[in-house]
């Protein structure tokens, strides 16, 4: 078999060059003896609610943050400034134990996930309008200033098919796509990969939106039940770029 002529090792020296500076870390956990880092924190929407457990591990070869729910519901969350026109699409790896049992994303009661990826934005002013800064103003007033202008969450759902979108059972400020569904991938970690800016423009017709944080959760409050998940190697790459190999 004959060598690779310079010319295509150079293309390919350039493309790799090329993707690697498209690439953008959030955290690569070095420590995973236990508490989750600055500038992640827990953020609880409501106080009478238990939170979900969060630590870092290394888990089957991952440094990983593990989530750990019980009745629970708890953000752990972090600010974000990427610039999604240049590096849209989001990628990461997460597993769940399995999924929740009870759960029904069409319903308040089956509003919960054993994983979910909360993606928020601070919309333009233009875009906000009277009725839903007031709406936005009275959501603050009782949830705190963690309700954001907009939100897209990628879940691991129980039944709903991989493609799923939904407006979130308690506010359509809140955008559901299901990333994974049911039980067949339980177990492992998977790689997931979300075109966060082509996302945001279909589900709010913004293009100008900024991303302002990235959230974890495993989320069982509504049903009661129980779960564990892992959330690692977030990274933002351009969209026609890949998402780093593991």
């Amino acid at each position: 078999m004959s060598s690779p002529s310079p010319i295509w090792l150079f293309a390919l020296l350039v493309m790799s060059s090329a993707y690697a500076t498209e690439t953008i870390w959030l955290d690569q956990f070095t420590d995973t003896s236990g508490k989750v880092p600055a500038p992640w924190q827990v953020v609880q929407l409501d106080k009478k609610i238990s939170p979900t457990d969060y630590r870092l591990i290394r888990w089957d070869g991952v440094n990983a943050i593990e989530a750990s729910a019980d009745k629970s519901m708890a953000l752990l969350a972090r600010p974000v400034e990427v610039d999604l026109m240049q590096t849209p699409v989001m990628c990461w790896r997460w597993r769940v134990d399995a999924p929740l049992v009870k759960a029904d994303m069409a319903t308040k009661a089956g509003d919960d996930y054993a994983a979910r990826v909360y993606v928020s934005f601070a919309m333009p002013e233009d875009e906000i309008g009277f009725f839903l800064s007031t709406k936005l103003a009275l959501a603050r007033s009782i949830y705190g200033d963690a309700v954001p202008d907009a939100a897209l969450n990628y879940v691991w759902d129980n039944k709903y098919p991989v493609g799923t979108h939904k407006p979130n059972a308690y506010t359509d400020r809140t955008r559901m796509i299901v990333s994974e569904s049911g039980s067949e991938n339980a177990g492992k970690w998977v790689v997931a990969r979300h075109d966060i800016q082509q996302d945001l423009e279909a589900e709010f017709e913004s293009k100008l939106a900024k991303m302002v944080q990235l959230s974890v959760a495993s989320d069982t409050d509504n049903t009661g039940e129980s779960a564990r998940a892992g959330f690692a190697d977030f990274h933002f790459v351009a969209r026609d770029a890949p998402c780093h190999t593991f």
